[in-house]
């Protein structure tokens, strides 16, 4: 079974996240095993780094807008790659104020999903239902259109 961590600063207080991210975790659940990893939120993000990466195994993907951008197929191909190779990944996302830069140097990967700024707590809900379609692009199922 595929293994994917998502390393997260903060908790997720809405339920109406909390609801769309439980829903793509159930439907990921036919193909990996996704684990949540909360970090406290700290008084600034270089407190925060050394919980995020204890936290963190594998291939290690950090969410920054200066990351590389990936169409939803090509974001399907770099997960199968990863995968198919059987490697754990890890995709990190900071706080409202980002990440430290020790975290994104120690990162294998820098990914972007876009140049505007989200709320983090929507980036898991976007983020869960990216790797949920990769895993439905690599499938060959019909979710991507």
């Amino acid at each position: 079974m595929n293994r994917i961590n998502i390393v997260a600063v903060g908790k997720i207080k809405e339920k109406f996240y909390r609801e769309a991210m439980d829903e793509y975790l159930k439907r990921l659940s036919r193909f990996a095993k996704v684990e949540i990893k909360e970090i406290a939120e700290g008084k600034s993000l270089k407190e925060e780094a050394p919980a995020i990466l204890r936290a963190s195994q594998g291939y290690k993907i950090a969410l920054c807008v200066e990351g590389e951008k990936l169409s939803s197929p090509q974001f399907a191909q770099k997960l199968k790659m990863l995968t198919d190779a059987g490697r754990e990944t890890t995709f990190i996302i900071g706080s409202s104020c980002g990440l430290d830069d020790e975290v994104k140097r120690a990162a294998d990967m820098r990914l972007s999903f876009s140049d505007m700024t989200f709320p983090h707590m929507l980036m898991r809900v976007v983020l869960v239902e990216q790797i949920y379609r990769a895993f439905m692009i690599n499938s060959g199922g019909e979710y991507h259109k």
